[in-house]
């Protein structure tokens, strides 16, 4: 028996995954959560039936890796799960959005991602899962959504590249790249910019439950990359094909429905 270690888990995804976790994955005696709002987080522990480590950290300040580094170094748990579901996102053009949220998503979707997985790699083992919540933003450039896309690019390439070079110790790498999900505070946040609103629609948007089963399913089997959900299954075979300028104009016809 392992533990898991979900990030970003007070909301969203991070919090449908623990819920997920603790319910089927046999292989889990505890669960660490880690996210800022520490309230948030003990209300989730208390709702689960298995042990639960609430760690009220904020991965955007470099600081907090060395404190948990330390802290793995002194518990030396076996981790058989890590999900690196914190993150965040901005609509709007260049001109909307500040330079503290542009640098803000860089730093949480893309550097705190790396060190989280590069500080809980060496307390796995074989047969050990990562899943990388990347977004099928990762497959094209998004106007608009630029920084956050960009982001999640990054981190789409990192988990498809990391993957290979963790087969010989056999960890399993899953880059999961969800469409718009409706029940998560995702989409109203990310419009809290001056203009917000050059996203008019998010039409046929997922459910968090959905996401997370099928991601954690496509992890389960070792898939190197999960679409959960039609939508963004399309989009990643039609992007493979069609080039982004393409894409992109269509993504601004769509944008404006």
């Amino acid at each position: 028996m392992g533990i898991a270690i979900v990030t970003g888990a007070s909301s969203g995804l991070g919090k449908e995954f623990v819920y997920q976790i603790a319910s089927k994955e046999k292989n889990i005696s505890e669960i660490w959560v880690i996210a800022r709002r520490e309230e948030r987080l003990k209300e989730l522990a208390d709702s689960i039936h298995i042990p639960v480590q609430v760690l009220p950290i904020d991965l955007i300040k470099r600081e907090n890796i060395d404190y948990f580094m330390q802290y793995l170094k002194t518990r030396n748990p076996q981790v058989n799960v890590l999900v690196n579901a914190a993150g965040f996102g901005r609509i709007g053009s260049y001109k909307d959005i500040n330079l503290l949220d542009s640098d803000n998503m860089i730093d949480l979707n893309c550097r705190a991602a790396v060190d989280m997985t590069v500080a809980v790699l060496p307390y796995m083992k074989r047969k050990s899962r990562i899943l990388e919540i990347c977004s099928t933003s990762a497959f094209q450039p998004f106007q608009y959504l630029n920084v956050y896309a960009a982001t999640k690019a990054f981190l789409y390439r990192y988990s498809r590249a990391l993957r290979i070079e963790l087969l010989p110790r056999g960890i399993h790498v899953t880059a999961v790249c969800p469409y718009w999900i409706r029940d998560t505070e995702f989409i109203s946040k990310a419009k809290h910019s001056k203009d917000g609103k050059e996203i008019k629609n998010f039409i046929f948007a997922s459910k968090v439950k959905n996401v997370v089963s099928m991601a954690l399913a496509d992890s389960r089997i070792g898939l190197p990359v999960s679409t959960p959900g039609p939508i963004c299954f399309v989009h990643r075979i039609v992007a493979k094909f069609i080039p982004h300028e393409i894409m992109m104009w269509l993504w601004e016809l769509i944008r404006r429905l």
